[in-house]
């Protein structure tokens, strides 16, 4: 009687010495291909003009250091307001989304919760169905909004998508738990922050995360909302100054007593707002990155 031998999948095998040269490679390939855009304008930015005219653009190879273009976007103006506003929107943002997006989520968590079924198809619906462009201007006008730096939170204040992961998560959690609470006579005030809170530190992390780095990279609010450029976030600046090539150097940054010409290269200068508007993200991201498999893969799958 012959025994039939039981094969793994393809993929579970343990790959030959050529095929780990071959990982190996294609990694290596896609983080060059990553990073060597970044170095490129990290390096471009501290390089000064003589470096930057014999390369003739961007520079790839090092020729002298400079911090002349960062020491000038923080000295004032546009760039340094930009960047405060940035600050304040993400963190008054990140604070607010949060916090509604747990409570709503710990509330459409709990089977027994008032309208738990019509509040849960009308959050699903907004997959599927937006609210268009022209629609959420007009009601942002109507709540005299325009200009206003609450425009840049509210109409995004809760994201679906981060409300229905976190969700997810909540009722991942045993029950017992919150009866056990229940019948020590603790309300659902103190189940969720003493107890739902403190086991949801990974998803919590991550959702923040998500709504931080949104506050941070997002423009298009603000293109339709803020018409007054001292109230522009960074991102803002950046869409101007670098993708549509305004000359920052003469239209934000010279004064009455400092000629153009003696100012750091528009380059080097665009590219410094890039790595500004660029390190917050890098500097954050490390230290969310081991919550992400719980996170969002456990509230995601198993809910």
């Amino acid at each position: 009687m012959t025994t039939l031998t039981r094969q793994r999948p393809v993929w579970a095998e343990t790959p030959s010495p050529p095929e780990r040269a071959a990982k190996a490679a294609v990694l290596a390939a896609i983080a060059l291909a990553v990073l060597f855009p970044i170095y490129v304008v990290v390096l471009t930015s501290v390089s000064p003009a003589s470096a930057i005219n014999d390369a003739g653009g961007l520079v790839v190879v090092p020729r002298g250091f400079s911090l002349a273009a960062y020491s000038e976007l923080f000295a004032g103006g546009v760039v340094t307001r930009a960047v405060a506003v940035s600050v304040g929107v993400t963190a008054t943002g990140t604070a607010i989304s949060l916090t509604a997006t747990t409570l709503a989520a710990y509330g459409l968590s709990r089977p027994g919760s008032l309208l738990h079924r019509p509040l849960l198809f009308l959050v699903l619906m907004t997959f599927l169905f937006g609210p268009g462009m022209i629609p959420s201007y007009l009601m942002v006008s109507s709540l005299g909004l325009i200009d206003s730096y609450w425009a840049l939170v509210l109409p995004t204040a809760i994201n679906a998508f981060n409300l229905v992961v976190m969700r997810a998560f909540f009722m991942n959690i045993p029950g017992e738990i919150s009866d056990s609470a229940r019948v020590d006579g603790a309300s659902d005030w103190v189940i969720l922050t003493r107890l739902v809170l403190p086991m949801s530190r990974g998803v919590v992390a991550v959702v923040g995360l998500f709504y931080a780095v949104g506050y941070w990279n997002a423009f298009f609010n603000a293109i339709l909302y803020i018409n007054d450029n001292a109230k522009w976030p960074l991102q803002l600046v950046l869409r101007q100054y670098v993708q549509q090539g305004q000359n920052i150097s003469v239209g934000a940054l010279a004064d009455a007593s400092q000629s153009a010409s003696t100012l750091p290269p528009s380059l080097a200068l665009q590219m410094a707002i890039v790595v500004i508007a660029l390190v917050p993200v890098l500097a954050l991201y490390p230290f969310v990155q081991r919550h992400f498999t719980k996170g969002v893969i456990i509230g995601a799958v198993k809910g």
